[in-house]
């Protein structure tokens, strides 16, 4: 996965990405994208907010769940419905969207972003191919990651 943080000082993807686009990207903000940047799995928000206790123990559901729609809404981070957990977006310092797909290891809950345009031209044109218009594609699949394959 790409990261969201610069390299020594200066601005990071992220910030810049916010300014580009004329929103601010609060010190909570900042605090959650870190939190699932630096998660090995995908994160729901109550683990979200039980890490984010830590440094501020007056943190409440509303706070994190606003900060998960702003980082959502601006492409930093990326929702897999299947878990219901969040994942660091693997491009976000380019600032467009893209196709997503993600593999979920149904063994160590490991999840990785792939951005396969390919592949989501095909689904594009298999929907299409039955009058139906896609506005928005996840694919999720699930199977074993490469270390759980190898594993006993």
């Amino acid at each position: 996965m790409a990261d969201a943080h610069g390299m020594g000082g200066g601005e990071t993807p992220a910030e810049a990405l916010g300014r580009r686009r004329g929103v601010a990207l609060t010190p909570l903000r900042r605090q959650v994208l870190d939190l699932i940047l630096a998660a090995d799995r995908p994160l729901g928000a109550y683990a979200l907010l039980d890490r984010l206790k830590a440094e501020r123990p007056g943190a409440a559901p509303p706070t994190v769940y606003r900060a998960l729609d702003f980082l959502l809404q601006h492409g930093l981070i990326h929702r897999i419905e299947r878990l219901n957990a969040f994942i660091g977006c693997a491009e976000a310092a380019a600032g467009h969207a893209h196709p997503h797909q993600f593999l979920i290891c149904r063994r160590c809950g490991e999840a990785a972003e792939i951005a396969d345009r390919a592949a989501a031209r095909a689904l594009a044109a298999a929907a299409e191919a039955q009058g139906f218009r896609p506005e928005r594609m996840v694919v999720e699949i699930e199977g074993l990651c490469a270390r759980c394959a190898a594993g006993p």
